[in-house]
């Protein structure tokens, strides 16, 4: 599936807006910028309208609308959730989903500016997200598990774009990781994909959360690596002690799996500007300086 097969355009969202969800028919269709497996458009002032632009997308889809009503309520920043289900039609092949909107700006267009309060915001989504996952929950084949599953991807971003002149650190970083002991909790809700496109900013610090395709039951240091790809330099120690419950090996897999983080954006980046499929332009400045505040960060 991708955007020239599928022809999805502002007209085609309306049009199926007025067909299957006629209630929300008299409200503006305006596209918003970027998306990866999903392109959205925002219907009126507070919902938005996701169209699946890649192959899992629906799947993602489907597993947002299960599980996210389930875990919104004891969250304490805004999540999407679902309003209403499209059917696939001739129009458009695939199920689509109308979200609420989470207020605030991507932080890959935006900043944090008030960093304690966004250390202390994150520590408290993700000390309410981090409850132990029930049998049922999805797991990740990707993501999830402990560092050492995922040595070739690691090697496959640090080919591409890790620079020369610290090569040797961001090598002692993962090393380290691979080494850490692994998670001996049960598995865990964690969001799985938190980088700064998939968290947004009103008044200097984070108010929502979105993106939860690849939600699972999995490790914590996957999520707790945001403490160096979305928070400013300087708060992860802060964001730690708010946390209260990373001890030292969990500590040494999030860092190594923020090195990963951070290697990705940074081909992203460097593939936005080169115009390749998929490239972001935006996210190669904050994918190194997201690299340079984890290797500010001593290896034990």
């Amino acid at each position: 599936m991708n955007d020239s097969t599928t022809g999805i355009t502002a007209a085609l969202v309306r049009e199926l807006i007025r067909e299957q969800h006629p209630e929300f028919g008299e409200l503006t269709v305006r596209e918003v910028p970027g998306g990866w497996d999903n392109r959205q458009w925002r219907l009126g002032d507070e919902l938005a309208v996701r169209m699946p632009r890649s192959e899992r997308a629906p799947e993602l889809q489907r597993k947002e609308c299960r599980w996210l009503p389930v875990l919104a309520p004891r969250l304490p920043l805004p999540v999407p959730l679902p309003v209403r289900t499209g059917e696939p039609s001739a129009r458009f092949p695939e199920r689509w989903t109308v979200m609420t909107w989470v207020p605030g700006e991507p932080l890959d267009r935006s900043s944090i500016s008030r960093g304690d309060h966004a250390a202390d915001t994150l520590a408290a989504f993700l000390r309410a997200l981090h409850e132990e996952a029930p049998a049922e929950a999805p797991v990740a084949v990707d993501r999830g598990g402990h560092p050492a599953r995922y040595t070739e991807g690691f090697d496959h971003f640090f080919d591409a774009v890790a620079p020369a002149d610290v090569a040797d650190g961001i090598r002692a970083v993962w090393d380290d990781a691979v080494a850490a002991p692994a998670w001996g909790g049960p598995p865990v809700w964690v969001h799985g994909d938190l980088h700064p496109a998939n968290v947004v900013v009103a008044d200097g610090t984070l108010a929502g959360v979105i993106d939860f395709g690849d939600l699972s039951a999995g490790d914590p240091a996957w999520d707790l690596a945001a403490a160096w790809v979305i928070l400013p330099s300087g708060t992860a120690p802060r964001f730690f002690d708010a946390y209260e419950r990373a001890d030292d090996a969990t500590i040494r897999r999030a860092r190594g799996l923020a090195v990963v983080k951070s290697l990705f954006l940074m081909l992203m980046g460097r593939n936005g500007e080169q115009g390749l499929p998929g490239g972001k332009p935006a996210w190669g400045p904050v994918g190194r300086a997201a690299l340079d505040r984890v290797l500010r960060t001593p290896v034990a």
